[in-house]
Parts: structure tokens; C-alpha cells; sequence
């Protein structure tokens, strides 16, 4: 029985809801309008036989695809993506634009001609050739970060519901706020009740991402010396030239994000705010290595205690809190959840490519909660800008390959 994708479809509906995240909100979901969407995914489930879909306070979806198998303890899978887009670019009025038959051109976006998808800057396009390539109109971004797999997951469990394909108890998440670190904050995992997972938020066919950075969070509060600055000689010790020299004596030739790739990390920072008495700098620091990581913190609190000695009357604090961890140091423990990644992308006909992320994702804190969770792909292409791109090709295979990986998991 071979039934139609309906990938496609479901994501040219999906982008035009505007699922932005707010970074400076306290509330979960950050945005009330995120739930706009899940809203519409779970009378789509339900509409579609998916009996038990339902939406949280949160704006989390927590639904079930009963199993088709009269084997018995055959694992319940998850299947996660997260309904927000990035506040990096508008994802208002977001107007999808299909363009068929892509032959290598370059795509200038009609809303603003200043924006245009080029081969040389994005080589990724090479391999799209012939294909239908879908773009916002230059105003917003696209947000196929994160709803191509918004889309991928709707349609396999469509194909799964409909098809012939035997399959264990599937459980599909839809999460709000993973672009501003919260997506799996109010995840209820007993609700959940899954074995093993996959998140569907990665980029090119084929790619298995079973490492993430760990990460930290450093504060350094900076207690200065105010004074009248009529009389402030031999007394005045301003907070924000001290903040500004703990930066400016970070490594610069290495350790930064502009001059590191790879298994490479770096100490970050991405916010300085206070005045003449009282300043703060916020700092990332990210390596796949814990204990790597472990030794920014220190490289970073020898150059706080470097400067501060030119400033005895003042005094700073350096707090760092944990905030994820590399997801590889679970998934070892269970190397059948990647295996069988890999061999589904086979299945599928295409090359498995298992790599890192240099960064996060739900799948990371996932992990560590209990449900081991890489990452695939989902053909989405310069997320967080206004020449987001993603082919419909590309989302088909990404359903192809859930739909596999559920008969895999059946098998075995």
C-alpha cells in the first residue's frame, strides 16, 4: 500500500503560524501564540485516529501511535520536535514560497531583492538539484527550524497509521521554547512514558548527531569603587573598565567561537550590562570534553583574579552553573538507539553521516532524563535567517526514515 507524503502540505501550514520565542519572558511557553500551533497538531492527530493527542497547560503535545505487532516488549519510541522558531528574525507574516524544479540559480527573495540564496554560499544546494526547494519571501525567516520535523513527524505517523508497516507503541512530543533553552524544562516524562527517542531537528539527509557540546554558564559580579570623578584620583575603580578588561584579556587566538571548529571549545561572552559601581558579564562555555570544560572555568577565573589584582578595593564573584550535557555519554550505554538510526537511513537509500552538533539540543537534557535521544535530520538549511531553505525531497526522506526506524525497532 503506498500512500502520498503529506509533508509538504502540513509544513507550508505550519510556517505561516507565527510560533516565535521570547528569550526575555519567564512564562512557559514564552509566547502564548506557540500553543496556537500545538492547538492545530493535536486536532490533526486526533483527526487522523490518534485517539489520546492532547495539549498540556505548557503547550507541550503528548500523543500515541497504538503499536501494530503481536510481538510483545518491543520498546515505545519517542519522536520529539519543538513548535518555535528563533528570535533571530522576524517569524511574522511568514509567506512560504515553493520553488519547483531548482536547477542551481540563484533565488532572490521578492520581498526584499537585497536577500538571495546563492550555490556559493550555501554548497549544500549542490545536492538539491532537480528538487522542489521551499524559502520565506525575504521579510522572516523560514522556521523549518524546527517545523520541517513538526512536519516529517505528522506525516510518518500518518503513513503509520494508514500503511501496513508493523511497529511498537510510538509516542510523539511537540515542544515549545527549545531555541531559548527551555524545551524540555516542563516535560513530564512519566506522562511520557517512552523508552528511547529521536529528535528530528537536524540539517542535511543522512545526518545522525549522537554528540553535543556540555555546557556551562559563567557569571562573573563585579563590585567596583564609585566616586565624584572631580575628586576620584587614587579612589575610583570603575566596574565597567574592569568588566572590559576581564574581556579584553581572554585568549584571542584561540578559545573563541570565531577561531575554533570541530571537538574544539571556547570560552564566550554574551552579555556585559552594569555601570560605574556595579557590572556583570555572562559567559558561555562549551566543549565536548566535561573535563575540558571544567578547565575554561578555570582558565576563565585566573584571568578574573589576574585583573582584579590591579584593583584591590573591588571585588568580583565567579558563579558557573551546569546547563547541558554531551548527549554521547548516554547514548554509549545504549548503542542500539544510534545503530539503528544508521540503519534506517540505509533502509532509506541514502549514506548515514554520524557527526557532533557544536551546540544543544531537547535530545541532549533528554538523555540525561532518562530518554537516550540523537538527533537526525530534517533538511532544514541556514535556520535563523532570512535564507532559511529546506526541500520537500529532503522532508519525504526524513519520513521515510521514521517510518523505518519504527519497523526496526519492531524487528528487533
Amino acid at each position: 500500500m503506498k500512500l502520498e507524503h503529506t509533508v509538504a502540505e502540513r509544513f507550508l501550514r505550519y510556517v505561516q503560524i507565527d510560533t516565535q520565542a521570547d528569550p526575555n519572558s519567564e512564562t512557559t511557553p514564552s509566547s502564548e501564540k506557540q500553543k496556537n500551533l500545538s492547538k492545530l497538531l493535536v486536532e490533526e492527530l486526533l483527526k487522523m485516529g490518534v485517539s489520546d493527542a492532547e495539549m498540556d497547560e505548557f503547550g507541550y503535545v503528548y500523543a500515541t501511535i497504538p503499536a501494530k505487532t503481536k510481538k510483545k516488549n518491543v520498546p515505545t519510541i519517542c519522536f520529539c520536535s519543538h513548535v518555535d522558531t528563533a528570535p533571530d528574525a522576524s517569524g511574522t507574516n511568514v509567506k512560504p514560497i515553493v520553488h519547483k524544479n531548482y536547477q542551481g540559480q540563484d533565488i532572490v527573495l521578492p520581498d526584499d531583492p537585497t536577500q538571495v540564496i546563492r550555490m556559493t554560499d550555501y554548497p549544500y544546494l549542490k545536492t538539491q538539484i532537480g528538487n522542489d526547494l521551499i524559502t520565506a519571501s525575504g521579510l522572516t525567516l523560514l522556521g523549518s527550524d524546527d517545523k520541517s520535523g513538526v512536519a516529517e513527524i505528522m506525516d510518518a505517523a500518518y503513513q503509520l497509521i494508514n500503511g501496513n508497516t508493523p511497529h511498537g507503541k510510538i509516542r510523539i512530543l511537540f515542544t515549545p521554547d527549545e531555541e531559548v533553552g527551555r524545551g524540555v524544562d516542563k516535560v513530564d516524562m512519566k506522562r511520557l512514558a517512552a523508552d528511547f527517542g529521536y529528535t528530528l531537528d537536524g540539517g542535511p539527509i543522512g545526518d545522525i548527531e549522537n554528540e553535543t557540546f556540555s555546557a556551562d554558564g559563567a557569571t562573573i559580579t563585579i563590585q567596583g569603587v564609585s566616586a565624584h570623578p572631580g575628586y576620584a584620583k587614587g579612589k575610583m575603580e570603575n566596574a565597567i573598565k574592569i568588566a572590559s578588561e576581564i574581556v579584553n584579556s581572554l585568549p584571542k587566538s584561540h578559545l573563541t567561537p570565531e577561531t575554533t571548529e570541530g571537538k574544539q571549545g571556547f570560552i564566550h561572552p554574551v552579555k556585559i550590562e552594569g555601570g560605574l559601581e556595579n557590572a556583570k558579564i555572562i559567559f558561555i562555555l562549551r566543549d565536548f570534553d566535561n573535563d575540558l570544560l571544567v578547565e575554561k572555568a578555570k582558565i576563565l577565573r585566573g584571568v578574573m583574579d589576574d585583573v582584579m589584582k590591579n584593583y584591590p578595593h573591588s571585588h568580583a564573584e565567579m558563579v558557573v552553573k551546569e546547563q547541558y550535557r554531551n548527549m554521547k555519554l548516554m547514548l554509549d550505554q545504549h548503542p542500539q538507539v544510534t545503530e539503528y538510526a544508521i540503519e534506517a537511513i540505509k533502509r532509506t537509500g541514502i549514506k548515514p553521516l554520524l557527526g557532533s552538533i557544536r551546540g544543544g539540543t531537547d535530545g541532549s537534557r533528554l538523555s540525561f532524563m532518562g530518554l537516550p535521544c540523537p538527533n537526525l535530520f530534517a533538511g532544514e538549511q541556514a535556520i535563523h535567517s532570512r535564507h532559511e531553505h529546506v526541500s520537500v525531497q529532503d522532508m519525504e526522506l526524513a519520513v521515510k526514515t521514521i517510518v523505518h526506524l519504527c519497523a526496526i525497532w519492531e524487528e528487533k
